[in-house]
Formats: C-alpha cells, structure tokens, sequence
C-alpha cells in the first residue's frame, strides 16, 4: 500500500510539471498583465485629477478591439433612442469609399469623420472651407392666391424664403397654358415686388406682378397661369413651376376691368390686419358700430382672423356678417411660416388685390384706431376733395388708453364706451408719427402697412385738416375696464407727459350706440369686456 501511495504522489507531480512546462508562455503573459496592474493600482494615487478616461471612450477602445472592422461595414448600427417605443432605431453606415461621408453613431449624436468637399490652403496660408446645403430650411414659395388684375396681368401673392431673398438672386416667369390645346401658350418675366422691406423673418411677403404683351384667354376659353420661381442659389438653382390660377371657360367678365365701365360695389372697403392675441369683444363691438355708421351703407369690412377672434369676440361680429356688412377670413394656417406679425404684409396684399375691382377706396388700419373728421363735414365730402390721388396718408391722434374724463361723474363714466371716455389726446412733440392711408386700389399695384410705394399717380400727405385717425394704443388686447385714472381737466400732465382734452370721439358716442340698435338691435348690449 505505501509503495502505491508513493507512486501516485510521483505521477501527480510529473502531470504538473509537464502542465507548467507546456503553457509556460501563457504563464508569463499573465504573470506579466497582472505585474502591470498591480503597478498602475500601486501608480493611481498619484496620477493628476484631470486625466481621466470615459466609460464611453472605454467602451470605444474595446469595441475596436474586438471587432476591429466594424466601422468599415456596411451593416446597420444600433442606436438607443429613448423616444421610441421599443428603444431601439436603426441607422445606416455610409462608407466614404463609396463616395459617402463614414459616419459614427454614439447615442443620439452623429458625428461626421471627415468634410464633405477637402480642405484648400491658398497662397497666403489661409484655410479656405466650403460649404454645402442639403435639403430646404424654408420653402422656395409659399402661396396664398393669385388674382387677375386686368385683360393681360395677374398678381400672385405668397410668401418666399428670406436668406433666400437676402443671399441668392430668384427670379420669377409666369406661363398662361390654355385649356384648349390648339392654342399657343405664352411666357413673360414676372416683376418681383418685396413689399415688408426687410421686416420679413424666416419668410418675406412676395407679390408678383405678371404682365403679358396682350390679352390673356381672349376668347374665354380657359385656362391655367402657372409661375416658374427659381431660387437662383448658387448651389442648388431649383426652378418650382406652381399652378397659382385657373379659369374656367366663360369665367372671365372682361367689362369688369374696363375703365369706362366701373361699377364698384362699395364706395369705401377696410381691408384689417391680422388680428390676434386675446381681444376685448368690447372693444371689438366699439369699432365696428362706429364705423359701420361712419362710412355709411355702401361700405364693407374684411378682417383677418390670426388666433386673435375668441369666441366671444366672434358673437360680436356675428349680427354684422349676418347683415353682409363683415367678411371674415380665417388664416390662422400662416402661422406655420414665421414671417412679419403673422404675416401682415401678405395678407394685406391679398385683401388688396382680391377686392381690388370691388371698391372705389380701401383703408388700411387696425382695430384699435378710429378714423375722425372734423364737426360738419361727412367722409363723401373728405373723398371728394381727395379723389384726384391714387393715395393718401392719414395724420395720427395719439389718445391715452388708461386716462379718462370724468365731467359726467365717476360711475356714469364708467358706464361709457371707451372712446367716448378715453378722451385724453397725447400732444408731446415728436419728429414724426406713424400713418395710416387709404388708396383707390385699381392704380395700387402691391402695398404696405403704413403706405404703399408701388402704385400709378399721385399721393397726399396734407390731410391733417380733412381726416385724422385716433389710436387707443393696446386698448384692444386689454380685457378689462380701461379707465385708470380719471381727471376732470381740459390740460393735465400724467408721467411727464402733456395731455389736452379731446371730445371729437366723445361727441358722437351717443348717435353710435342709436345707430347700433337701430341696425342689428340689441343682441350685443351684454357684452362684457
């Protein structure tokens, strides 16, 4: 038995040392590995505090460790995305030698490995580097209508990308193709006329003027006018051709646009701007009586609606629109193009053109100012006086929105309607107040928010004694009473300011209210602010 046990001790000890003795290089490899981190444990105490490696970067170096061609594949990469439902978004690898950018994916992030057009050192040592656009941040045209503006022109009126308008150089060509084939289709430069001038943001308002050689659809045929825009970038010169009009056969009353055959159906049209924010039905229910009764029955109001008519402020104008004395235009679609106070100056122009043969004057003003003549004289008599310019631009009243006259006693001017107790005018001198303006719209080609600069004739600005405007400046969007601070003085002086005393509002409150009841009754006497 001992000698047994002698020998198996013996053989066990021969099986290690050839064990030893076969993987004595692997040995030393591990001896060595666990010599070098047990060196650099012995080491980081004292390594500075600002070298440090990122568990992301650890990750990096042993992924192309253990799969060095992974970046060179052209397989999909896994991507966490915390968004999805199933948390995971597959994202293709575009491999540069096959003329695409390598890319790598980390998280969300993409990371370029390279520039899409290479570097150039000039001879002075400078590093030029381009640049390239993909895709479209804004659109080439955004377009809201077109109308016919005679026998041979055409206005289309839209939106368009600023920088591009800034940076590249667009053009436009208008094309009539008729609906009857066998007729020729015509082709003309379209005039391009930016009428916010600069105010644009994202998008600048763009009316096009399309004028052709002769007669359009003659014989009434139909048809459709089409614009070709072209970005005119350096980069990407993309031309868009957009169908912006088209005419049914017999569609077209030609006597319409024959001057010796006018026939206007409003003597005086308001075209507004676009309301918005969170208006006083109040308010709302003021201006519109006042100015009902003030251009008198052959007159006609087309507001805007930008998000601004609640439905409280709708039940205001509804009895008017019932009465065909109101259109109103629901256009709260523009807001998805950033542009100028939601698009002023497009909608205007369209307000513009599309009632362009409808009246003999259009205004231009907002709903928290009141137009004012003086005592005796009527708005037919003022036009007249008027009617040989193409344009004329109205003085403004600038009135207190907070400061109210209280002649009448506290509690009866509270019972009043606000211009009729709003009835405090600002006479600080200034270099120069804003205007508004009225235009005969058959001469007016595009136009603007205080004035136009494309129209045929002459304008006047000496109106001061004939017709004036009064602006209750932010009294609209204040739904509240407006009266903080009442005074019984014809001149008094409020945060260093001068004010006089102005009853030409206030004298003919009276006669607005009759009127109101007379027209639509008294549907609107609940009306809160």
């Amino acid at each position: 038995m001992a000698k047994e046990k002698d020998q198996n001790t013996t053989d066990n000890k021969n099986l290690l040392i050839c064990f030893l003795w076969n993987f004595s290089a692997e040995l030393k490899l591990i001896l060595m590995a666990l010599l070098v981190l047990c060196t650099l444990a012995t080491l980081l105490p004292f390594i500075p505090s600002s070298f440090s490696i990122s568990a992301s970067e650890l990750r990096f170096c042993i992924s192309r460790i253990a799969a060095p061609d992974a970046v060179n594949s052209t397989s999909l990469a896994v991507v966490t995305d915390p968004g999805l439902e199933n948390g995971v978004i597959k994202r293709p690898l575009k491999d540069k030698a096959n003329g695409d950018t390598k890319r790598l994916f980390s998280g969300n992030t993409v990371v370029d490995n390279g520039d899409v057009k290479p570097k150039s050192v000039l001879n002075n040592g400078v590093t030029k580097r381009s640049f390239t656009g993909y895709g479209w941040a804004a659109y080439n045209f955004v377009l809201m209508s077109a109308y016919r503006g005679g026998v041979n022109s055409f206005a289309v009126i839209g939106l368009s990308s600023k920088p591009l308008h800034v940076y590249a150089h667009p053009s436009y060509r208008c094309e009539w193709v008729p609906l009857n084939q066998s007729e020729n289709r015509v082709l003309t430069d379209g005039s391009r006329i930016l009428t916010d001038w600069g105010y644009g943001r994202v998008y600048t308002t763009v009316v096009v003027n399309c004028t052709f050689p002769a007669t359009v659809n003659s014989k009434n045929s139909g048809g459709t006018l089409l614009l070709h825009a072209t970005t005119g970038d350096a980069d990407r010169n993309v031309t868009d051709s957009i169908p912006v009009l088209t005419e049914s056969p017999n569609a077209v009353d030609f006597d319409l646009y024959d001057t010796n055959r006018r026939r206007e159906k409003y003597d005086y049209l308001y075209c507004g701007s676009s309301l918005y924010g969170n208006l006083s039905p109040q308010r709302v229910r003021e201006w519109i009586a006042y100015h009902a009764r003030f251009f008198g029955e052959k007159s006609h109001f087309v507001l805007h609606d930008a998000g601004g008519v609640q439905e409280e402020v709708l039940e205001v104008l509804r009895p008017w629109i019932e009465l065909g004395r109101v259109t109103l235009h629901d256009i709260r679609d523009q807001e998805r193009f950033d542009g100028y106070y939601h698009n002023q100056f497009m909608v205007v122009n369209d307000c513009l053109h599309r009632y362009r043969f409808d009246a003999k004057w259009i205004f231009f003003f907002d709903v928290d100012e009141f137009i004012g003549i003086p005592p005796n004289n009527t708005i037919s008599s003022v036009m007249e006086t008027l009617e040989e310019y193409s344009q004329f631009t109205i003085e403004q009243m600038p009135m207190s929105s907070q400061l109210c006259f209280s002649g009448d006693g506290a509690a009866r001017t509270y019972r009043k309607w606000g211009f009729e107790k709003l009835a405090y005018r600002d006479v600080k001198k200034v270099p120069r107040r804003d205007r508004k303006y009225a235009v005969q719209p058959r001469h007016v080609f595009a136009t603007g928010v205080h004035m136009s600069q494309n129209l045929q004739g002459k304008t006047y600005h000496g109106t001061g004694n004939l017709i004036r405007y009064f602006h209750y400046h932010g009294s609209i969007s204040q739904r509240r009473e407006p009266c903080r601070h009442l005074f019984n003085g014809t001149r008094i002086m409020f945060d260093n300011n001068p004010y006089v005393l102005d009853t030409t509002m206030r004298d003919v409150g009276l006669a607005v209210k009759t009127f109101e009841i007379r027209t639509i009754g008294d549907r609107l006497i609940r009306t809160r602010q």
